[in-house]
C-alpha cells in the first residue's frame, strides 16, 4: 500500500525518506497542503509501468490496422492532413481576437 508523505516531510528529510519508503516496491504519495499531489516510484516499477503502456498501445494499434482504421497517405498529405485542424483554430484565435480589439 501506498505510503503518504508531506511535502514539508520531503523537504526536511531529503531523498532519504523516498529511499526509505519505496524499498519495499511501493510508491509515495507526495501531499502539499493536504492534497495527494504526486507520487514518486522505484525505477523498476516505473520501466514496468511504461512497458505495460506501451505494449497496450501496439495491441490497439494492431487492432486498428486489422480493422481498417488507418489512413495511407504521403508525408505531404499527413501534414496537410494533421494541420488542416490548426490552421482553422489559429484563424478563429484571430477573429476573435480581433472582435476584442
Amino acid at each position: 500500500m501506498a505510503q503518504t508523505i508531506t511535502a514539508n516531510e520531503l523537504k526536511t528529510k531529503g531523498v532519504s525518506i523516498l529511499e526509505k519508503e519505496t524499498s519495499g516496491d511501493t510508491e509515495v504519495i507526495v501531499a502539499v497542503r493536504g492534497k495527494n499531489k504526486y507520487v514518486v516510484l522505484p525505477m523498476e516499477k516505473y520501466n514496468y509501468l511504461r512497458e505495460c503502456e506501451l505494449e497496450a498501445a501496439l495491441l490497439e494499434t494492431k487492432r486498428d490496422i486489422k480493422e481498417g482504421k488507418f489512413v495511407k497517405e504521403s508525408v505531404d498529405e499527413h501534414i496537410r492532413r494533421i494541420t488542416r485542424g490548426w490552421t482553422n483554430l489559429h484563424r478563429q484565435l484571430f477573429e476573435t481576437r480581433k472582435a476584442f480589439s
